[in-house]
């Protein structure tokens, strides 16, 4: 449903500003333009051998003795603001570079010198649809995001869990799987992503973050590509189940989960989002209102996408908006009764 790499948008003063008084802009060292002179690469291969996506980036000597400090101060600022006396047992064990993703992303992998324990943290280009993004998700999700900005440089926690395309292929199947249970998170996760504009969640996008309970397994789906937030045209690429590598999954849903169930999980995720949304009432009208004044997609984008919304709900609110944030704030609004 996705043909064409989605444009990418400066990060404007107002946003900028937003992001120092919610402390997300910090004084980091501008390592992406340096990463990207790497020397040579190589395919890295999973645990089990096989080809990923990523390639293992290798750089000259001098270089990478510049940036070896730059990184590991870059991991304490993340984590734990900083400390110096508390990093210098850190090294960059590796950097893998994905060419494929529109932030065209490095992949940072810090090791621990004492306990040989590793970590790991992205640095990529700052885009202002992703940053939006971001924030949406921390503002209106059950989850947590950590992340910096300095210039061009974005800088990201990982999110642990197991690969969408990974979970169907491999978990799916499992006859001790719970179906019920995974359904339910996928509805809501459909949702969330439904209501605040994030489109593109195909199986490589989100990840499953599974935890033992004391009686059942619980699953959360989390996205973890946030580029096409607000900026696809057509409104059937913000509901992930019509992706087809998530056929799997949707036909499980509809077929562990009747009609009053699904509208059940949905009616809670909308009281939990609109809960948080009342929480950070001040933090996401400061957000929305960056957003509304803020180009992020081609007008004609913002048009096709208020037509197919107002035809989805049957309303014609959304005819006067004439950003993509004019859009997503009606939306919010509309689907939460704020």
């Amino acid at each position: 449903m996705i043909s064409r790499r989605k444009i990418k948008y400066s990060v404007c003063p107002p946003l900028r500003q937003y992001l120092y008084h919610f402390d997300r802009l910090r004084d980091i060292p501008l390592v992406y333009d340096d990463l990207a002179r790497f020397a040579g690469s190589m395919p890295y291969e999973d645990p089990r051998g096989k080809e990923t996506l990523w390639l293992t980036v290798f750089y000259p000597q001098e270089l990478m003795l510049e940036l070896r400090p730059k990184l590991t101060k870059i991991y304490a600022e993340l984590k734990i603001g900083g400390e110096s006396d508390l990093h210098e047992h850190l090294t960059v064990d590796r950097i893998d570079f994905g060419e494929f993703g529109n932030s065209r992303p490095f992949r940072i992998r810090i090791t621990n010198l004492y306990n040989d324990n590793s970590d790991y943290f992205y640095v990529k280009q700052a885009d202002a649809s992703r940053i939006y993004g971001l924030e949406l998700e921390h503002i209106l999700s059950p989850n947590r995001i950590n992340y910096l900005v300095n210039g061009n440089t974005l800088i990201e926690e990982h999110i642990a869990g197991v690969p969408g395309d990974v979970f169907l292929k491999d978990h799916l199947p499992r006859p001790e799987l719970n179906k019920v249970r995974i359904a339910k998170e996928f509805t809501k996760f459909n949702e969330r992503c439904f209501i605040r504009l994030l489109g593109d969640m195909r199986s490589v996008n989100y990840v499953v973050d599974i935890t033992p309970d004391f009686e059942e397994v619980q699953y959360r789906v989390r996205p973890i590509d946030f580029d096409q937030q607000s900026y696809e045209r057509r409104g059937k690429t913000y509901l992930a189940y019509r992706f087809d590598s998530n056929k799997t999954v949707t036909k499980l849903a509809f077929d562990v989960l009747n009609r009053k169930t699904i509208d059940q999980y949905v009616a809670e995720e909308h009281a939990q989002m609109t809960r948080r949304a009342k929480v950070e009432n001040a933090r996401l009208k400061a957000l929305l209102g960056v957003m509304r004044r803020d180009d992020i997609a081609p007008h004609e984008h913002v048009a096709s996408l208020a037509a197919d919304l107002a035809k989805y709900h049957h309303t014609d609110i959304f005819r006067d908006c004439q950003t993509m944030g004019e859009l997503t704030a009606a939306h919010v609004a509309h689907m939460l009764e704020l």
